[in-house]
């Protein structure tokens, strides 16, 4: 009777749903559609040759190839660690967890100028904390593939983390206990029973780590030097052109972002219609 009570709470009355879903709808189609349409809209305004001929650029190719060398090392790198993660977050106890876990949540609280900042001055070669192993050892971090490679992992480090411990949290450890008094071994443990348990969570946070890693602006922007055909990535190859006043070519770049981004999304959708149900429970937790 209770359910029934709040389920009919939760229709009625109908004007009020009517109006929140239709404030929703509006919100979306002018936050979210309408400026991708406009951003499409501008990238083909002078033809498909055009949008062709500026993606096909030394420069943009440059850009996207590094973009896309990125998230290759960050999405498993960052998938790799934010499970060991989660699992000693959700496992164990020990001195210092809750200080763990507010770490965990830094990335998401700092700004990202400020986390490029902070590997500037870690790796600069003038004046950072290992500027003489650097120039001893001869290694170059900052403007180069390396200091973008950790501004992303810094800033795209939380996703995965933070999709695991709450399912990990809800689904307990008597299951991997079992499996261990039935003579499994640690790795076999996880591979047969942690990993299935946990892959749409951990599926969800790859999907997200790599939008973010694809579309990351602030730290990256601090660490490139913005050497192009070398250090530019999309979304700094972007600004560059659009500075420059060169619209076509950077409305062109933005709907390639944009595609990438797109393909993400349908890649969600995907899996929402082919494993609909488990996704379900996977994100009860919610």
């Amino acid at each position: 009777m209770a359910d029934a009570n709040v389920d009919g709470a939760l229709h009625s009355p109908t004007w009020l749903r009517t109006a929140l879903i239709v404030l929703a709808v509006l919100i979306m189609l002018g936050l979210v559609v309408l400026p991708l349409l406009m951003v499409l809209g501008a990238a083909f305004g002078e033809g498909f040759k055009a949008w062709w001929a500026a993606l096909r650029e030394p420069d943009a190719r440059s850009a996207l190839r590094l973009t896309l060398f990125t998230a290759a090392i960050v999405i498993p790198v960052n998938a790799v660690f934010g499970t060991l993660m989660a699992w000693a977050v959700t496992r164990f106890e020990f001195r210092f967890k809750k200080l763990l876990l507010s770490l965990i949540d830094l990335p998401f609280a700092v700004s990202p100028v400020v986390a490029g900042l902070c590997l500037v001055l870690l790796f600069s070669t003038t004046h950072g904390w290992f500027a003489g192993l650097l120039e001893t050892w001869n290694v170059r971090i900052l403007f180069a593939r390396p200091g973008i490679v950790l501004a992303t992992l810094f800033i795209t480090f939380s996703f995965v983390v933070r999709e695991l411990i709450p399912l990990m949290q809800q689904q307990g450890s008597d299951e991997e206990l079992a499996a261990r008094s039935l003579g499994a071994g640690a790795w076999t443990m996880f591979r047969r029973v942690t990993l299935p348990n946990i892959k749409w969570g951990l599926l969800y946070g790859v999907l997200l780590c790599g939008a973010r890693s694809m579309g990351e602006f602030g730290a990256v922007s601090v660490v490139s030097g913005h050497i192009r055909g070398l250090t530019n990535t999309l979304p700094l190859h972007i600004e560059i052109l659009y500075n420059e006043f060169d619209s076509t070519a950077a409305f062109a770049a933005a709907s390639l972002l944009s595609g990438l981004a797109l393909v993400t999304l349908i890649i969600k959708f995907w899996l929402e219609a082919r494993h609909g149900d488990a996704l379900a429970k996977t994100h009860r937790r919610h």
